[in-house]
């Protein structure tokens, strides 16, 4: 019996798709062609982008297994959300780069229905965890 449906394994290579392109297209730029101060200034976080993006493509050949992935995304899209950009909003202080940033954070919206929840629960909430030592 399969764990998870056809149909779910092409939403969830959907995410990826859309993960690895929409990295591929707005860090690896960057990446490739930067200048001294946006290393400094910016280095790391496009390192760990470029490094998502390159990983999500591992989610196209196994979508089930790279699941972890999309729930990093979602969970430090949904901290960035909550802690940075809603106080900005309710102090009426978004800027124009900061709208930049929430618009683009946002896209993780669309994940949401596509990741197979069920599997998610069952496989990581109620399912025995692995040992710590040996028998």
């Amino acid at each position: 019996m399969h764990e998870v449906s056809l149909l779910r394994l092409y939403t969830l290579r959907l995410c990826y798709l859309i993960l690895a392109v929409g990295l591929g297209l707005v860090i690896w730029p960057t990446v490739v062609h930067h200048s001294p101060e946006q290393a400094v200034a910016h280095g790391v976080q496009l390192s760990l982008f470029a490094g998502l993006g390159l990983t999500a493509v591992l989610g196209l050949r196994y979508p089930v297994q790279m699941i972890p992935l999309l729930l990093f995304e979602l969970i430090w899209k949904a901290i960035y959300l909550l802690a940075f950009a809603l106080p900005l909003w309710l102090a009426h202080q978004v800027t124009p780069p900061a709208a930049s940033d929430i618009q683009a954070v946002l896209v993780v919206v669309i994940f949401i229905p596509l990741i197979p929840w069920s599997y998610v629960v069952r496989q990581y909430i109620l399912r025995a965890d692995d040992r710590w030592k040996r028998d």
